[in-house]
């Protein structure tokens, strides 16, 4: 795709973050852009600085985990703007404590709730999101393409956020299918991407701020404000000078649609661990650990 000036882009978890950046990235090249986030009043001041700075821009309350949203979220996008051209499937969370240095707890010892929880936004979101999204770009007969935003966790292994890791295991797997169905389907007018970022400055680490009430226990609790701040900072030191700021990652996004390129990393420091990963699989050796995890 490289059209992009009067197009409809739609944006999972964009109030903030990888997807806020998008965001701008495409309203910048032209794009009427529709904001999707579950956190309202983040999405509201998204909305309003987006709209101040003269971009025409939609946002729209939406929990990916149920496909009714998603469903909510495409009839709002048809019926302001008309259709949909760019699908970024981006919203995201994560549990445990390794993200900030401390030690999750084993997988076994994880709450269902947590399970449930990452698995129903990180992976049954980008699932509904496809599902609602894609008969309605391949029915316009116009260049079309869909960003599902995974993780450096969903192409590597070891003990560190293995629910997480699972999630995006599962959005990298089922982008590859949506790859091959896309160009069997369309001949290459919708194009697909998976973007796998390594470190990037966001509040990814304080996701537990927007966990819903109905999994508030005293075993899971929702994040304060001030947890908020304290966790996104933590994050912030814990990734370092490696850490990327969002617009980079958005712009590496944007390229990559032009581009028609599939898999977007975004730190190239990462790809010793994938290799040593695959050289393992393919020498029928144990997995070892890498030497950095989250870092770059």
């Amino acid at each position: 795709m490289q059209e992009f000036e009067g197009k409809v882009a739609v944006v999972t978890g964009g109030a903030s973050g990888i997807g806020r950046a998008m965001a701008d990235r495409f309203a910048q090249a032209g794009m009427k852009v529709v904001l999707a986030d579950v956190e309202e009043d983040a999405l509201e001041a998204a909305v309003t600085e987006m709209r101040q700075a003269e971009h025409d821009v939609l946002g729209v309350v939406c929990d990916v985990s149920t496909e009714a949203a998603l469903q909510d979220l495409a009839d709002r996008t048809l019926a302001e703007y008309g259709g949909v051209h760019i699908l970024c499937n981006n919203a995201g969370v994560v549990v445990g404590g390794s993200i900030v240095g401390d030690r999750d707890q084993y997988i076994w010892e994880q709450p269902l709730s947590d399970w449930q929880w990452t698995l129903d936004v990180n992976l049954w979101g980008v699932v509904h999101g496809i599902r609602v999204f894609t008969p309605i770009m391949l029915a316009q007969d116009e260049p079309g393409h869909i960003v599902n935003t995974a993780s450096t966790a969903g192409l590597s292994g070891g003990p560190q956020l293995g629910i997480y890791g699972v999630s995006k295991h599962g959005v990298v797997r089922l982008s590859e299918a949506l790859y091959f169905h896309l160009r069997q389907a369309t001949d290459g007018r919708v194009g697909c991407s998976v973007l796998c970022p390594g470190g990037v400055r966001t509040q990814i680490a304080a996701a537990s701020r927007n966990r819903p009430e109905d999994q508030v226990t005293d075993e899971v609790h929702r994040i304060d404000a001030a947890e908020t701040a304290k966790r996104t900072n933590d994050w912030a030191d814990r990734i370092g000078d490696t850490g990327q700021d969002p617009s980079e990652t958005a712009e590496k996004v944007f390229q990559a649609i032009n581009d028609d390129q599939f898999y977007v990393l975004t730190h190239e420091t990462q790809d010793p661990n994938l290799r040593q990963r695959f050289d393992n699989i393919l020498a029928r050796r144990n997995p070892e650990l890498a030497e950095t995890r989250l870092r770059g």
